[in-house]
């Protein structure tokens, strides 16, 4: 009995190594498991649901294969794949979930998200991110068609880019008090999410409470997993390449 969390791949058409670990992961590890989770940032920018590349295809496949297999997949959208929508559920089985999610891990209750919501500090983020995830500004870039769209993300692309190598790292990083308070509205002791890139368990005490807060880790130069059993969890990472036999 496992249930697996995964967050930040960035999968792309150029990532070819993590695309095949992601791929293995998921006809080796996932298929085995009682449910899948994903905590955004699957991919380096999703264009829409029309994306009908090869590349695109092929992910979506891997997620209707797990799915038609009887593993339940749930989708928290991140900050690169935010324009994920019904359409991609359809097509893969999986499920959406909204930004703040509160679980059942074999009797204890979790709270998971992507994790850039409560990194508060990074307030011109939270402003970009709050533009484009109004609801009539997805409905319009959605009905452009992809030789508009294109273009426009690679500038989107290139701007976040050059405005995050001015930021000091501890304004990408979580603020404590955030996390907090989203674990205290939800009434839980466990915190799952990803975004930072900073895999790690933490355990902190408030107002008389042991809490504890799981970071998953990005996929650029290893796999990363985390595994949760009824008893037991742990972060794992995966090596890209496949080993030789």
């Amino acid at each position: 009995m496992t249930t697996l969390f995964i967050s930040d791949l960035h999968l792309s058409p150029n990532t070819p190594d993590i695309n095949s670990c992601f791929q293995r992961f998921m006809r080796e590890e996932a298929v085995n498991a009682d449910a899948l989770y994903v905590l955004g940032d699957l991919f380096d920018f999703w264009i829409g649901d029309d994306d009908n590349s090869d590349f695109a295809q092929q992910i979506r496949a891997e997620f209707k294969r797990l799915t038609d297999n009887g593993v339940p997949c749930f989708f928290t959208k991140g900050n690169r794949d935010f324009l994920v929508g019904k359409r991609f559920a359809k097509q893969t089985g999986v499920v959406l979930l909204g930004d703040e999610t509160v679980i059942d891990l074999y009797g204890r209750r979790a709270v998971i998200l992507h994790g850039d919501t409560l990194c508060t500090q990074d307030t011109q983020y939270l402003a970009f991110r709050a533009k484009v995830n109004q609801p009539w500004l997805q409905w319009l870039f959605n009905r452009l068609p992809m030789a508009v769209k294109t273009p426009i993300v690679k500038k989107v692309q290139s701007d976040a880019r050059d405005t995050k190598k001015g930021k000091a790292l501890s304004i990408m990083d979580v603020t404590q008090s955030e996390v907090e308070k989203v674990m205290a509205a939800h009434h839980v002791d466990l915190m799952i999410h990803g975004h930072t890139h900073r895999p790690n368990i933490h355990t902190f005490t408030t107002n008389g409470q042991e809490l504890t807060r799981i970071v998953l880790g990005d996929w650029y130069e290893q796999g990363s997993i985390l595994c949760f059993e009824p008893k037991n969890f742990s972060l794992q990472v995966r090596p890209l390449q496949s080993q030789p036999c």
